[in-house]
């Protein structure tokens, strides 16, 4: 006989409706009593107040309650509403830590079905997962049909892995509290982060989550937070926004749905037809804009075809889009007048630098103007140091690589997109 874990009903919260709040940001809570318990939803909006962000919010959180349920429940309804920025999607406890099968069938599906609801209503919406953390002695009950929950490792890192890929699989965000809480039972075991219970949080397991939100939310360092509750030491407060800037804040990028990322070269004109070599990463959509009057909308392709009507010198610009972000790659295009042979010259210059192949998986040349250039250049990697372009390597992690070259007084620079 076929056997499924079952989880607990810890308790129960009432739902309390938000405070009216005067603010830009509009964020829903979807969860159950590991969102409700010291009333997560408000004590972020005050870490982000610290910050010099606001932020309004609703919530619909039942105690233990499950995607399933919130599917069918209030929380369908306040997502159709839409408007909002931000929705935080928290399953119960237990479930994403279950074994595949189980989580295949009762999990993932009703995850997407809830970011597609998301997505419908409010388009430039992020969801956000809100991955939990292992029970203080594991799943004691569950471990005799699933042993690794056992453990409070061996149930926190199921839930980081399904957390994770629910986010990837769903082009949504997801903020790291469990991997927080690890951090800081491994650095820090004299900070309780439990209640009696073992499982529902403490003001000081709350306030880590808190933090990591209103930086997931906003984007600011938690190292700028001021906010701490009363009843929360402050050595203990300190502590926590350190490792909420070492866990989160440094590693966003890691944590955070993927932005559009476009890339633009142009081929060498055949007469007056040019031909751009396009790399384009999570994008939905692509605008061109030709530089002579001719805008298009597009899908995402390898390569795209323009005749112009001239010779002349012409700035194109491409933005790739999807869910309301975007990227724009810019490339300047000269086509000169016929030479004595009767054939069209011209000159590329890809945001004032020629790079090829872009996107590629190694590091190329950097042209200007026929001339080997990459020894004078530098390169800003995606996350933010900048190098000389000749210390690169191959094995250099994928994303957008933004090149610089000084040259006859003025910095030229442009995109790589490194596969």
């Amino acid at each position: 006989m076929k056997r499924f874990l079952a989880f607990l009903v810890l308790s129960s919260y009432l739902f309390l409706p938000a405070p009216a709040l005067q603010a830009q940001t509009r964020v829903l809570f979807i969860g159950n009593s590991y969102t409700e318990v010291n009333n997560l939803p408000q004590m972020t909006a005050a870490v982000a107040s610290s910050m010099g962000y606001e932020m309004t919010y609703s919530s619909n959180t039942p105690g233990g309650c499950t995607f399933s349920q919130h599917c069918t429940n209030e929380s369908m309804n306040l997502i159709r509403r839409g408007g909002w920025d931000i929705v935080v999607l928290q399953e119960q406890s237990q479930y994403p830590s279950f074994p595949q099968s189980q989580v295949e069938a009762e999990v993932f599906p009703y995850a997407a079905q809830l970011v597609e609801a998301v997505y419908a209503a409010s388009p430039c919406a992020e969801p956000m997962f809100y991955m939990t953390w292992g029970r203080r002695d594991g799943d004691e009950r569950n471990a005799r049909y699933f042993p690794i929950l056992g453990t409070y490792e061996g149930m926190d890192s199921m839930l980081y892995e399904r957390y994770v890929y629910m986010a990837e699989a769903n082009d949504a965000s997801v903020c790291p509290v469990g991997r927080v809480w690890r951090s800081l039972r491994e650095n820090h075991p004299e900070i309780e982060l439990y209640q009696s219970d073992g499982s529902h949080p403490s003001v000081a397991g709350t306030y880590a989550a808190a933090c990591a939100f209103a930086v997931m939310f906003f984007h600011g360092d938690p190292l700028t937070v001021t906010y701490s509750p009363d009843d929360l030491p402050v050595e203990v407060a300190g502590v926590i926004r350190q490792t909420v800037h070492e866990v989160v804040w440094q590693q966003q990028p890691h944590w955070q749905r993927p932005r559009p990322e476009v890339t633009l070269t142009p081929e060498a004109p055949e007469g007056l037809e040019a031909t751009f070599l396009v790399g384009a990463l999570h994008a939905d959509s692509l605008l061109w804009d030709f530089g002579d009057g001719t805008t298009i909308a597009d899908i995402p392709r390898d390569t795209v075809r323009h005749r112009y009507a001239d010779t002349g010198v012409y700035q194109v610009t491409l933005i790739a889009s999807r869910h309301c972000m975007a990227d724009t790659a810019i490339a300047t295009l000269h086509i000169l007048p016929s030479d004595t042979t009767g054939i069209a010259r011209f000159s590329l210059i890809n945001s004032q630098l020629s790079i090829s192949p872009n996107p590629s998986a190694t590091f190329p040349d950097i042209m200007l103007n026929g001339k080997d250039v990459s020894h004078q250049a530098t390169v800003t990697t995606p996350d933010g140091r900048t190098f000389p372009y000749s210390a690169l390597h191959d094995d250099a992690p994928a994303g957008i690589y933004l090149i610089r070259v000084n040259a006859d007084g003025k910095t030229l620079q442009s995109k790589f997109l490194k596969l």
